[in-house]
């Protein structure tokens, strides 16, 4: 049994979260809310963006692994690496943020580094 938040939740408090500060989070694939995973673009608003997949490491605490050859990627690469990523994983869930600073939102493994 893990004690991590189911996703459908998870994503609906950091939505709410992220908009008290006026950055927006949008849903662009609802996935499955009790044990889906979770990719997330971040539109840097500049032609760039992160595409960042929620990972476990080792020990069983998340991390986020960016999913392209660079990070960030232009966008256009992002959103190729979003449409290879929900041609074969539809439970996923697919988040977009956009926001200048880059940040991830997300309360937990909020770092990103390359899972072991």
């Amino acid at each position: 049994m893990t004690d991590r938040l189911p996703p459908g939740l998870w994503v609906a408090a950091t939505i709410r979260r992220a908009a008290s500060e006026g950055v927006p989070i949008v849903v662009r694939h609802r996935g499955d809310p009790d044990s889906g995973s979770l990719l997330i673009k971040i539109n840097l608003l500049n032609g760039t963006a992160r595409v960042l997949e929620q990972v476990a490491r080792d020990d069983g605490s998340p991390a986020w692994n960016p999913l392209g050859a660079t990070d960030p990627l232009p966008d256009a690469e992002a959103e190729a690496c979003l449409e290879r990523y929900g041609s074969f994983d539809s439970d996923a869930w697919i988040l977009e943020i956009e926001d200048r600073r880059g940040r991830l939102w997300f309360t937990e493994g909020d770092n990103v580094s390359h899972a072991p």
